[in-house]
């Protein structure tokens, strides 16, 4: 397919639904099957009580009308920041696409139960590295971390291996999209949703 078409076509109030989770997931799917890899990497910014905000690229592991899910070490930078100022942001930005979505809201914990559903599902490797790292905090060297992996590796031989209790799932309740597509000499296409109510939206073109 020609990715430079695709980077150009453009996007008009006729074709936006009301409800923007149902663009985003279009365009997911469309980014799916037309990225070369990781369509589901969104940067995620928090802001602490100090008011420094903070920026790093996580993963989308599930979304729908209420909210977008991602999983980390609770006792990381990011959920220490969360615990202060539950407001964020996401941006997802897929190349081949020429598109971008910003995400504005609240994040809240997922309950436990969500969460043991998905650790449960992760590669038993994965699961390993969530008890070994102490996510954000100072190590000596990385001899440390391999030692830790290998220790809970034993641990774990001959055993389920359970998420450990500092670890889990957030959701973003979105306030604001924002669906940008690339155009021709930078005369983007941008379209930003304002929550009004628990299922409506306000649309409003902005410029590039």
């Amino acid at each position: 397919m020609n990715q430079k078409l695709i980077a150009r076509a453009g996007l008009s109030r006729k074709d936006l639904p009301e409800d923007p989770v149902d663009l985003f997931a279009r365009w997911y799917a469309e980014a799916e099957q037309r990225e070369q890899a990781f369509p589901e990497a969104m940067a995620l910014a928090t802001v602490g009580s100090d008011g420094k905000p903070s920026v790093r690229m996580v993963l989308l592991r599930g979304f729908d009308k209420i909210g977008f899910r991602f999983f980390t070490n609770y006792d990381s930078r990011k959920s220490r920041e969360l615990a202060e100022n539950s407001s964020a942001a996401l941006v997802f930005y897929w190349h081949v696409s020429g598109r971008q979505v910003r995400l504005e809201g609240e994040i809240e914990k997922l309950p436990a139960a969500a969460s043991d559903a998905y650790f449960a599902s992760r590669p038993r490797g994965s699961q390993l590295g969530a008890w070994a790292s102490a996510q954000s905090r100072l190590i000596e060297n990385r001899s440390d971390l391999e030692n830790a992996y290998e220790r809970f590796d034993s641990e774990f031989e001959i055993k389920e291996i359970p998420r450990p209790s500092n670890w889990g799932g957030y959701q973003l309740i979105p306030q604001v999209f924002e669906f940008w597509q690339s155009r021709e000499n930078r005369m983007h296409d941008r379209f930003a949703y304002h929550r009004t109510s628990e299922k409506n939206w306000k649309i409003e073109r902005l410029a590039p």
